[in-house]
Formats: C-alpha cells, structure tokens, sequence
C-alpha cells in the first residue's frame, strides 16, 4: 500500500544528494557523524532543512546549547530541491485570509509573511551565502478572464496592505518577458526573488555550525519519548533534551501522529535543461524573474543564472517518483515552451513537500516542551526559514508571532494519515481536470 512507503528511502539512495542541478553546481560538503551513544542538549531539533538549521542558528545565536538530527544529509530534503522562490505574503492570498480570518488577522498575517522574505535576505547579506538570489517573480494567468482579479489583487495589496511593488501587466507586456501562448497577463512582484536553494541551505548549515551547532547526519529518529525531558532515539544512540522542534515537513512520517493527521505528503519535479545560447534564452524569457502560474497543479519555472531552463511541474498521484522525471516534466514544459522542442534536459530530480487543507502552514505545540511547524503548501523557503526563528523565540519566551501562526484552525485530513494518499489521488485527478477545461 502506498501508505507503508517510507518516504525518506523509497525514491533516494540513503546518505546521497539527489542528482539535481544544485548539487551539481554546489560544492557539497562533507558527511557529518551519525549520533552515537548518549548526548544531551538544551534544544534537540528533527530535520537539517531551512525550519531546522534557521531554529538552530537562532537559538545557537541566544547561548543554547542546541543539536539537530537529520535522518539523510542537511538540505536533503524539500529545501535543497525546489524551485527556490521566495514569494510576499502567505501561500493563501490576502482576500482568502479575510474571508476566514477577518481583515486584522489577515494583516498580522501579511506582515508575518513580509518578514520571512526580508529574513531570508538578512540571512543571505549577513552570512555571505552564495545562492544565486535574482529579482522578482511573476504571477502569469493562464486563463483570460483570471487576469481582472489579478490586476484588481495588485490594487488592493497597494490601497489596503500599503504594498507598492506589484505591478500588473497585460498579455502584451508578460509576453514580452514570458515567451509564451499560454498566458493572457498577470502581475510582477518586484521584492519576491528567488534563489538557488541547496545552496541556501547548506548556507545556513555552515552559519549554524559556526555559532555551536552540533549537526548528526544519517541519524534518523525513530522514537520520541516524552516526558520532564525530551529523549530522541535513532538506532545507534539517543539524545536528551529541554526543548525539541519537529522541522520534518514532508518526510516526517507517522513519528508525530499530531501533525501526521493534519499534514500531507506530495511529490513534486523539476527539470533543468542544457545552457541555452544568450540569443535563444532571451526569447524564451527575457527577465531574471521567476514565474509561477494560475494552474492549480502550478507550472513554475526561471531562468538560471547560466541560461539553463529550470521548470517544475506535471501531475503525480502516488510516492513513487516517475520513472523518467525528465520525460515526465519536459511535457508541461514544451506546453508552455514549445520553442524548447529540441533542447535536451540535462537534469531531473523530485522531492516531497507537505501540504495542509488550508494551504496555511500548521505550527503547534505538542506538549509542554515540543514544537511543531510543517505544511508550508509550497512557500516554504521564506515561511520555513521564519518558522525556525519563531520557534527559537518560542523557546526563549516570545512566542507571540509563533502562536499568532498555532492559532489558525488546520483541520486534520478525513481518515487520518491513512487515507491520505487516496484522497490526494481525487484531489489532484479533479484540479488537473480543472486546469485542462
């Protein structure tokens, strides 16, 4: 069934980067130690992507004495594979968090957003991480009548949240940076970026390591025993702690039934093609912007920083990982590009991210002394990263952006963890029909 996968080892070699353009051009570092024996540590923290090692940092930078397990390498998972951009706001758009929140909420919940973006930069400026950061990313519509409420979205970021850097364009304008026939307009927002994540990631890793962090690699826990303390065991040793943070997202399995029940794993590809020449990449995309589509099964793509084509997408219903990413991503692909018929893809890879009902992130607190924050739906370079701060000042006893986020309802998935893949089947089967009709 494909609820017994074992997410962390169904679709990887165990202990490897997966063969991605990143980690082609990332210098990787060097495998860490596995725990081994007993340790003890003020903060003990599940998973080495952007949630863990931005908690790590954070707390390292406050005096904690703080050690991060991770069951493959750092940057392994979801944050050294995705599409990299950092978008403004929440995953859900402002006049959704109205509707379910009302208008105050809604703006705390802009601003929290804002500052996962502007983290990120900080973070980037202040460490000297080296991740490829380019201006801008594109909202492309790809049905004419979508491109009313998009220009009428830019007008009311501007006149409601004081946001001043959408601007919309009209099918002329996006076809000018965007190649394509397959968009009828949209808008640019001018302060999202995006960037090369792996690198990102292993950025932070460095900084974390550098203020006392203590990293364990291919030290997968697999109990939590809960008590004064918090005991993570993994199969050669344990550690004991204060505090623990679940930063597991995607690949956290049913280790926490809490947030099993309220959080969805879906798999995700990206391909990137061969370096285009100067002439051809500027007439596929003439902008350093990121784009991501209206499609609910989202087409988003940029061009590299070597003019390679970077693009993800395409429809997956189970865990296992296509047999042929390339062929599986160079479809949608040639839908939106079909000037790229004849350039040979260089790389495919795939990741599993995580989802909520809500498409909101699910913070919690599971207990007295454990944290949880999963579910990005998608934004999780910025939110992730800022989950980690937030759960550092959590722990430090300023938790009220931390539970601003806890506060949202995030209703668990009908049946559980064990009825979640079936339901991803139907939900993705409708929602691509959808963007077919």
């Amino acid at each position: 069934m494909a609820q017994a996968l074992d997410l962390l080892t169904a679709n990887d070699r165990r202990g490897e980067y997966p063969p991605s353009l990143y980690a082609a051009e990332t210098a990787l570092p060097t495998a860490m130690p596995a725990l081994e024996g007993s340790a003890r540590a003020d903060v003990a923290i599940i998973g080495a992507g952007f949630t863990g090692l931005s908690a790590a940092l954070h707390l390292a930078e406050r005096g904690y004495d703080v050690a991060v397990l991770d069951a493959q390498r750092a940057g392994w998972g979801a944050s050294g594979r995705n599409g990299g951009q950092v978008g403004s706001g929440q995953r859900v758009d402002q006049e959704q968090l109205e509707a379910r929140h009302g208008l105050q909420t809604a703006k705390r919940l802009w601003e929290i957003g804002e500052e996962s973006k502007n983290l990120v930069r900080e973070l980037i400026a202040r460490h000297g991480i080296e991740c490829q950061p380019a201006q801008g990313i594109i909202h492309a519509d790809h049905r004419a009548k979508e491109v009313a409420h998009s220009h009428a979205y830019a007008d009311r970021l501007h006149e409601v949240y004081g946001y001043e850097h959408v601007r919309k364009l009209d099918r002329d304008e996006l076809r000018s940076m965007v190649n394509s026939p397959a968009y009828h307009g949209g808008s640019i927002d001018t302060d999202a970026f995006s960037l090369q994540p792996l690198a990102y990631a292993l950025g932070l890793a460095r900084a974390a390591e550098k203020a006392g962090v203590r990293i364990y690699e291919q030290s997968r826990v697999r109990e939590v025993v809960r008590g004064t303390g918090v005991t993570l065991k993994t199969r050669k040793g344990e550690i004991t702690a204060d505090h623990v943070i679940v930063a597991c997202n995607g690949y956290l399995g049913d280790l926490v039934p809490e947030v099993a029940a309220r959080v969805m794993p879906i798999n995700n590809f990206i391909i990137a093609t061969e370096k285009l020449g100067e002439r051809q990449a500027a007439e596929v995309m003439n902008t350093e912007a990121a784009v991501a589509d209206s499609k609910f099964v989202i087409n988003y793509f940029r061009m590299s920083h070597d003019r390679r084509m970077v693009f993800g997408g395409g429809e997956n219903y189970g865990y296992r990982f296509p047999a042929d990413i390339k062929r599986f991503v160079q479809k949608p692909m040639l839908e939106i590009f079909p000037q790229l018929k004849d350039t040979r893809v260089e790389y495919g890879w795939g990741g599993t991210l995580a989802i909520t009902m809500k498409r909101m992130p699910f913070f919690s607190r599971t207990g007295a002394n454990i944290l949880t924050c999963s579910g990005y739906s998608g934004q999780g370079v910025g939110m992730a990263t800022l989950a980690g701060k937030l759960a550092a000042e959590a722990i430090a006893g300023q938790s009220e952006k931390f539970d601003v986020m806890a506060s949202l309802p995030t209703p668990g998935f009908p049946g559980g963890s064990r009825l979640r893949q079936p339901l991803l089947v139907l939900a993705m089967s409708w929602y691509a029909l959808r963007d077919r009709l």
